[in-house]
């Protein structure tokens, strides 16, 4: 085989190289404009009274161009408020400012879309690290302002259950005996919202479920390497979806938005429909009733 032979194949091989490169870039980018997924649970619990409850859980927001601009979150809104949920669970990070973000957006500008949710029993947001980061009391005045109730380090009933919500650990402004505290003093069925979900590792007592987000479920997740990082002190543990503890659950959101890079490889944005349940209820079937 020539010199000049070999030289063409190198070329050649170099194009398919770089080609392939652009043809996962493209379909990361895409994926990471994609309407969310929606994932569901169900919890039966002893703990729980009353008629069943609907939970939406949504994190890492991330308002920025290209990917998230508050048009996008609009239309998101518009798909939460087709599930009819009793409450909604914000997980934090409302903000972006990556360095490729085309553009970016004020606490009032990102916020905003949020102010159309609905939901029976309230919205519920904590603080994430690019709150912070960006300017915590500007984004906390924006939440406010839109109608949803800001948990930095307390908690509040809604109907049957009790929330608290832990603000940023990773900033370092986060109460979690506080907090949880405030739960048990409350009563009702405990639910514990942060924006990471390294909290849980210490979140006993009365905490029956914590909800979160943060960790992008990776955001980029190569094949045979997986995740690039999850940001979290406990790896892979909390990275992702569901984790059980005895009678504690974690959910970890995969998020909406991105950060870095506004790319999504493996981890499609997603939001949870979580569906708390008495862990014994009576229906009246057609033939009679039936206990379930």
């Amino acid at each position: 085989m020539t010199r000049g032979r070999h030289g063409r194949i190198a070329v050649r091989l170099l194009l398919a190289l770089v080609l392939a490169g652009i043809a996962v870039v493209a379909f990361a980018y895409r994926t990471a404009l994609a309407d969310p997924v929606v994932r569901d649970l169900t919890i039966r619990s002893d703990r729980m009274t009353g008629a069943p409850l609907t939970l939406v859980l949504i994190s890492d927001v991330h308002v920025a161009g290209p990917d998230m601009p508050p048009e996008r979150l609009a239309r998101i809104v518009t798909q939460i408020n087709a599930l009819a949920p009793d409450i909604v669970l914000l997980a934090g990070d409302f903000v972006s400012d990556k360095s490729v973000a085309t553009r970016t957006y004020d606490a009032p500008e990102s916020i905003a879309p949020l102010g159309g949710l609905r939901s029976r029993l309230g919205s519920f947001a904590v603080l994430g690290n690019h709150d912070h980061w960006r300017d915590g009391a500007a984004l906390s005045a924006a939440i406010r302002a839109n109608g949803i109730t800001l948990l930095d380090n307390r908690a509040v009933r809604a109907g049957p259950l009790a929330i608290g919500g832990i603000d940023d650990v990773y900033t370092g402004h986060a109460d979690l005996p506080g907090t949880v505290a405030a739960l048990r003093a409350l009563g009702g069925y405990p639910v514990l919202l942060s924006h990471s979900p390294d909290p849980f590792a210490e979140a006993t007592g009365p905490v029956a479920l914590m909800a979160a987000g943060h960790t992008h479920c990776g955001q980029i997740r190569l094949p045979l390497i997986g995740a690039l990082t999850y940001a979290s002190a406990h790896g892979d543990r909390f990275g992702c979806g569901v984790v059980r503890d005895g009678n504690r659950t974690l959910v970890v959101g995969a998020g909406l938005g991105t950060s870095v890079l506004p790319l999504r490889l493996g981890a499609v944005p997603d939001l949870w429909r979580i569906r708390i349940v008495p862990a014994r209820r009576t229906t009246r079937l057609a033939g009679g009733d039936a206990t379930r």
